[in-house]
């Protein structure tokens, strides 16, 4: 077996593409930054029970599992930075306010996603925690919106959906955890059919509300007008259905942006309790990023806080993003002299990049293209083009 290959679905990011990389995650950090996010550094292992708190078990499941040497405990590596970033908001910050926390850090999935073929990710996001309103939530859209701007993604299409719609068509039904993960598949690719049967033995009226979820979908004007229509008149249908308003008010006036809802986009449907958002763009088949209100994982930290805010990959955005982060450079002879070295000392301060290179080489390097050269005039050095 050749010692160089890499496990299936784990890659290499190679020059000029790690420096595009690290370029968008300098400034997208300090877009955040300018709203007031401080950013945090979770650690890539943690003890599963706590790294698996409040999630789903979907989350289990693309967690890769170890043993402790020291505690014996079992250690996961993390899946999904979002949980630990709550865990930081309930127990180390302890703040009674709002908080808002950014962060940027490797996942690893034990199995390749959906619609992914990476089984790493560089997970870029923001979390607002203390914050109970549509504001949050409307900032948290607003935010990734700026996000995808900077990395020169202006087409973008925003899918809304709300679990509280859910919640409130189930309200007096008592059914089991597997038995709503079951449903929630079936909501997810609108197997109208498979969820028939699945609702045969709930009454009628909760039957045509999980059937009228599968065409709740298209133009947001239409979509609410209908589910104010064919919806069982509920407060948590009612509530959900006036924050969606809300909202699509709201991002109205984003230039470039194409909105729509989705009332059976469930998604991670047992992780968030409110607004659920994602948001695509041409030439990718799955959502750019996710996002939306998750409360209640930090009620299962033993502290209950107002949560909302989105995550994405940073490698897929980079690959998508037009920019270009090649450098022009100057090329310098490698040698010894005094004032060689001070002239491209004073190149480098100044923000140039200069290259040296043994005599009769070329420089080879997918960054940076040397198109002038560092030439010795008379007593000094001087920059001229190729």
């Amino acid at each position: 077996m050749n010692r160089w290959l890499l496990p299936e679905d784990i890659a290499d990011v190679l020059p000029a593409q790690a420096r595009k990389v690290e370029t968008l995650r300098r400034a997208i950090l300090d877009l955040y930054q300018t709203y007031g996010y401080e950013l945090v550094a979770p650690p890539i292992l943690e003890f599963l029970d706590s790294l698996l708190t409040g999630t789903g078990s979907d989350l289990n499941l693309q967690t890769f599992k170890l043993v402790d040497q020291m505690s014996g405990r079992t250690l996961g590596l993390r899946a999904d930075m979002t949980p630990q970033v709550a865990r930081i908001d309930a127990h180390l910050l302890n703040r009674a306010g709002v908080t808002r926390l950014c962060y940027a850090g490797s996942v690893a999935h034990a199995r390749t996603p959906v619609g992914s073929s990476a089984r790493e990710d560089l997970q870029l996001g923001a979390e607002i925690y203390g914050c109970a309103t549509w504001e949050a939530d409307f900032e948290a859209i607003t935010l990734l919106l700026k996000t995808l701007s900077i990395a020169g993604v202006d087409k973008v299409y925003l899918d809304l959906s709300h679990a509280g719609i859910l919640s409130g068509i189930l309200a007096d039904q008592k059914l089991d955890k597997e038995t709503i993960e079951t449903l929630y598949g079936l909501l997810q690719t609108k197997d109208r059919p498979g969820l028939g049967k699945w609702a045969a033995c709930l009454p009628a009226k909760t039957t045509d509300a999980l059937m009228a979820l599968t065409e709740l979908n298209g133009p947001c004007a239409e979509v609410l007008a209908k589910a104010k229509k064919v919806l069982p008149q509920h407060a948590a249908i009612d509530q959900a259905l006036a924050g969606l308003e809300r909202l699509v008010v709201a991002v109205s006036s984003s230039s470039g942006l194409e909105t729509s809802i989705d009332l059976a986009d469930l998604r991670g449907y047992q992780y968030h309790s409110g607004v659920m958002f994602a948001v695509y763009v041409d030439k990718l088949p799955q959502p750019i990023a996710r996002g939306g209100r998750y409360d209640h994982v930090g009620q299962a930290f033993g502290r209950a806080r107002p949560a909302t805010g989105f995550s994405l990959d940073l490698l897929t955005l980079a690959n998508l993003s037009p920019l270009k982060v090649r450098k022009l450079a100057i090329a310098a002879p490698w040698l010894e002299d005094i004032s060689l070295s001070k002239a491209i000392t004073a190149l480098r301060d100044s923000g140039e990049v200069v290259v040296q290179v043994m005599a009769g080489e070329k420089v080879e390097a997918a960054e940076y293209e040397c198109d002038r050269e560092l030439v010795k005039q008379g007593n000094s050095w001087e920059v001229k083009k190729k």
